[in-house]
């Protein structure tokens, strides 16, 4: 009868775990799966009321800005490619790189943001607001919901910025800037959910 294996795997990071992944990172995607079913549950929501207002706009078409929505979009998503590269900066030692990708995520991150408020306040003009009717109530309740979780990223963007630029964030701690590009660009996939669901479905 062969041993019970019992090895204790590091994840390369200096911790030493059972499942050779980090706690911290472990945690995060635990964060994350709980972030799912909030998503999941202002979605569905959404669909449900959507179209059964008795006043006021009904459905997107009525009042959306698609193409400015669309660009604004675009915006964000390129915000994952240079995400991407922050993280590949610092795992190749290149802090001042590092760092340049880092604000460069952050200020897509913060335009997108902006494009989301000249937006809702171009709604609020049009007539639809968060106590309009349901269609209105869901809608600003989904993509304000969004929009706090892109303004908490971009403040874990800066802050990893400033702590790269006080040289707090050395590349031996490259899994902090990987765990918050699992943060940044699990924003990014519900943001490609959200327009779909809420601007192109008919």
């Amino acid at each position: 009868m062969s041993a019970v294996d019992t090895t204790v795997h590091s994840d390369g990071h200096g911790h030493v775990t059972n499942t050779g992944v980090s706690n911290e990172k472990v945690a995060m995607w635990a964060f994350l799966g709980s972030e799912c079913l909030l998503f999941g549950a202002l979605i569905s929501t959404y669909l449900l009321y959507r179209g059964k207002s008795v006043s006021g706009p009904r459905e997107p078409a009525d009042i959306f800005d698609i193409p400015f929505t669309s660009v604004s979009s675009f915006v964000l998503l390129m915000s994952s490619l240079t995400m991407v590269l922050a993280l590949a900066a610092i795992q190749r030692r290149d802090e001042p790189r590092l760092r340049l990708w880092l604000l460069a995520t952050a200020l897509l991150g913060a335009t997108f943001i902006a494009g989301q408020i000249y937006e809702f306040t171009a709604f609020v003009k049009e007539g639809l607001t968060i106590s309009t009717n349901v269609f209105g109530s869901s809608f600003f309740v989904l993509t304000g919901f969004h929009g706090v979780h892109v303004t908490l990223g971009i403040v874990m963007l800066l802050s990893l910025w400033s702590l790269s630029a006080r040289g707090k964030l050395p590349p031996e701690k490259s899994e902090t800037v990987e765990i918050a590009g699992l943060y940044w660009h699990f924003v990014d996939v519900v943001w490609i959910v959200i327009f779909t669901v809420i601007y192109l479905i008919p």
